[in-house]
């Protein structure tokens, strides 16, 4: 991999994750392109990564960067609707809706149009990263990297590797992780269960936790307000659910 100066990185889908995957990786210092087949989620893509709570605004005015920084991160990101562009990078981030079928075919793109030693990486909340791998023809340099929301914000960095992933691969995300303000943890991936490691976890919960509300123990406000205050989870379990897929305003 280059340096982190010249490396540049692709976000293939500008949803809740991808702006903010966007955003985090070039106020880590890389160059990096966003691209998205409809204009209006380009749009509200950049007003988020931006001017939102959790924006490059947010992060001026709470101090966590300088007004100098949160220029230069505007300046290192693209917004564009030409996938060859986000495509032809060091490191390509694919960050589609969670349907496996448009995943695949969007890793059999990237692997036709990306350069031969690019990395490609998945967001996917819990689908095989095998069964991406397996849609290229560069499965050793094909891994995952599961992100939280809001993706500027939480350190939480699931890095998923296949029996195919190099340990070249597997360190270079890291290392992009590591310098993008994350905790990356190495794990295993398991085509045979759906989550990873902290969505499996986190679905036992939420089944658990809706077997509460559909027994009149508690509402969904009080159980999410009683998590909170027992293990000082910064939202409840169904405020989770809710932020995760319509963002953080």
């Amino acid at each position: 991999m280059t340096t982190a100066s010249s490396l540049r990185i692709g976000v293939v889908g500008a949803g809740v994750m991808g702006g903010g995957i966007a955003q985090s990786t070039a106020a880590a210092g890389y160059t990096t392109v966003c691209t998205d087949i409809a204009e209006d989620a380009l749009d509200v893509a950049r007003t988020d990564a931006l001017e939102s709570r959790f924006g490059l605004a947010g992060a001026v005015q709470r101090g966590k960067m300088t007004e100098a920084e949160g220029d230069a991160a505007r300046e290192r990101i693209t917004w564009t609707r030409d996938f060859e562009d986000a495509a032809h990078c060091d490191l390509v981030i694919e960050c589609v809706p969670e349907k496996l079928d448009l995943k695949l075919r969007v890793f059999q793109d990237l692997d036709a149009a990306s350069p031969e030693a690019s990395i490609l990486a998945s967001n996917t909340s819990g689908f095989p990263i095998a069964a991406m791998a397996g849609a290229t023809k560069r499965p050793d340099r094909v891994v995952g990297w599961h992100w939280a929301s809001p993706a500027f914000v939480m350190k939480f960095a699931e890095i998923v590797v296949t029996e195919a992933t190099s340990a070249e691969t597997r360190d270079a995300v890291v290392e992009v992780a590591s310098q993008s303000g994350k905790n990356p943890i190495v794990v295993k991936d398991n085509p045979m269960a759906w989550g990873f490691v902290a969505n499996r976890i986190y679905m036992a919960m939420m089944k658990e936790a809706a077997r509460v509300a559909e027994e009149g123990v508690a509402t969904h406000a009080e159980i999410n307000q009683l998590m909170v205050d027992c293990y000082r989870w910064p939202v409840g379990p169904f405020a989770m659910v809710k932020g995760a897929g319509s963002g953080w305003k």
